[in-house]
């Protein structure tokens, strides 16, 4: 295992840049285009060193009606009459203000997050280019006229939904927070979003630097607990739809809190996501793939390929060389540009984590990793080292369920009709891969796997162009594409029924106006 050189000094390092950052900006919950505070309030903790950040606002179910309130009245005067042109002005605005401010929003993600340098770079990018997306194709919205019969004149109309509620996750916090963002503001509706307790700091900058850009009132981010904030904004009466991304437990009571008031939803939920390595496949290429698909962001990632599933004949020379990749990886300070894997982010996922170590070294055999780092820089953080279990059978506890670390298992197929029985057999259906060099194998395997997003020998990119959501209890819904655009508004049908024409009426109108 290799582990970065720039390993003494982590503490203080992190200290100095919490003063920085702090300093910087005041961090709270944002309303009305303004900082706004509560009595009550919760530290950030930096998963490096295991020290707070800075505190921020815990708000509860009486800011949320605040908040909501604020977005209603910014909607109504100030925001429903904007033109697509207008949005998409003022989008690409954002986008232009973040580019000024990127590397402050890449420090903040490397902070409370504990992503590596490079990782929260590449994901405030796309983050930016997701803004820019929706301020692109904003303009390019058309309703249709529907030909049913001569003497009727039948169109469809767009229309925003006023106010939308949005609950992101902790594993990437800005990216996540402008997948809904973008579409939404972009539709023409007002937003409050609730970023995760544990990770909101780029978020609240991010919304702090659409000041003056967007009329007050109209992005609104609302911090504290998903059972306190979470659920309210769930549950309230006059937020017209939810879109929610985490996990399929939570997700569930998201669900049932919008039913009971008839709220459409969007869920982007877990995943157990398979990876298929046929006979053909390179593996100089698809051992990368896999490695990058459980190892990228410590394996907090819904769409974590982490179930390798390798034909019998090359899963030794497999295992060999994913065993090889899986050391290579250089944990360390996120704030230094070489450390490739960072720690988990919280404390609570580190002890989900390791529990799920201790029962696949009960269930299977671990080849490396499965312990925390031998590196006495990295002792306060919570660090895991990536693990690799084989001889794992898809019964197995560590195969069925979602570990949100960095666990790989890897199991065997004989043929192609058990891989495809192997990949589906799953509660989730979010991602999948494959690896191959037959195009045939590659269209044939795409179309037979069940899952919302399928790789072919690489993991990702994740672009904002195309549609991003699951299948099964994945979730339902889209992020991202110019679907995730159409979720934000309510199409209406318009009937105007045609009269026979008459150029004699046409003249008495004429002429009663002239007199």
């Amino acid at each position: 295992m290799g582990y970065s050189s720039e390993s003494t000094g982590i503490y203080d390092r992190h200290l100095s840049k919490h003063d920085e950052v702090t300093a910087q900006s005041e961090f709270s919950s944002w309303v009305d285009g303004e900082q706004y505070t509560t009595a009550n309030s919760q530290p950030i903790q930096d998963p490096v060193i295991d020290q707070p950040i800075v505190d921020i606002p815990k708000c509860d179910v009486r800011d949320v009606d605040l908040a909501v309130d604020t977005a209603w009245t910014a909607f109504e005067t100030r925001w429903e009459d904007t033109t697509a042109s207008d949005r998409s002005a003022r989008l690409f605005e954002w986008a232009d203000t973040l580019k000024d401010h990127q590397d402050e929003l890449v420090t903040l993600e490397c902070l409370d997050c504990g992503k590596p340098l490079s990782q929260a770079r590449g994901e405030v990018e796309g983050a930016i280019e997701t803004i820019e997306f929706y301020a692109s194709v904003c303009r390019a919205q058309r309703g249709s006229e529907i030909p049913a019969q001569k003497d009727l004149h039948l169109y469809t109309t767009q229309e925003p939904y006023g106010v939308v509620g949005q609950i992101v996750p902790w594993n990437y916090p800005l990216w996540a927070a402008t997948w809904k963002l973008g579409p939404a503001l972009a539709a023409g509706n007002a937003c409050i979003l609730k970023p995760s307790l544990e990770t909101p700091l780029s978020t609240i900058r991010a919304a702090q630097l659409s000041q003056g850009i967007f009329p007050d009132g109209v992005l609104n981010v609302i911090t504290g607990s998903g059972s306190d904030v979470g659920r309210a904004v769930a549950e309230h009466e006059e937020v017209r739809k939810v879109s929610f991304t985490g996990s399929t437990q939570v997700g569930r009571s998201v669900m049932h809190s919008a039913a009971d008031r008839v709220a459409p939803v969007t869920m982007e939920l877990g995943g157990k996501s398979p990876f298929i390595v046929f006979p053909d496949a390179d593996l100089d290429k698809v051992v990368t793939a896999v490695a990058d698909g459980i190892f990228y962001s410590t394996g907090e990632i819904c769409d974590a390929l982490s179930r390798a599933l390798v034909h019998e004949s090359i899963v030794d020379e497999f295992t060999s060389r994913f065993v090889d990749a899986a050391e290579s990886y250089v944990l360390g300070d996120p704030l230094s540009e070489e450390t490739t894997m960072g720690p988990l982010t919280s404390q609570s996922q580190f002890k989900t984590v390791t529990n799920y170590i201790e029962t696949g070294r009960k269930e299977a055999t671990l080849l490396c990793g499965g312990g925390k780092p031998d590196n006495a820089a990295l002792s306060d953080g919570w660090y895991v080292e990536p693990t690799v279990f084989a001889e794992v059978t898809n019964e197995m506890t560590i195969a069925r369920e979602e570990i949100f670390g960095p666990v790989q298992t890897i199991m065997t197929f004989e043929d192609y009709d058990e891989a495809i029985e192997l990949a589906n057999d799953t509660q989730y259906g979010l991602a999948s891969g494959i690896g191959t060099e037959s195009t045939s194998l590659v269209h044939q395997t795409a179309d037979d796997l069940d899952a919302g997003l399928v790789y072919v020998n690489e993991y990702g990119p994740i672009l904002p162009d195309a549609p991003y959501g699951g299948f099964k209890q994945s979730g339902f819904g889209k992020d991202l594409g110019l679907e995730a655009l159409d979720h934000y508004q309510r199409q209406k049908s318009v009937y105007v029924n045609l009269d026979e024409p008459s150029l004699w009426i046409a003249c008495l109108s004429r002429w009663d106006w002239i007199g």
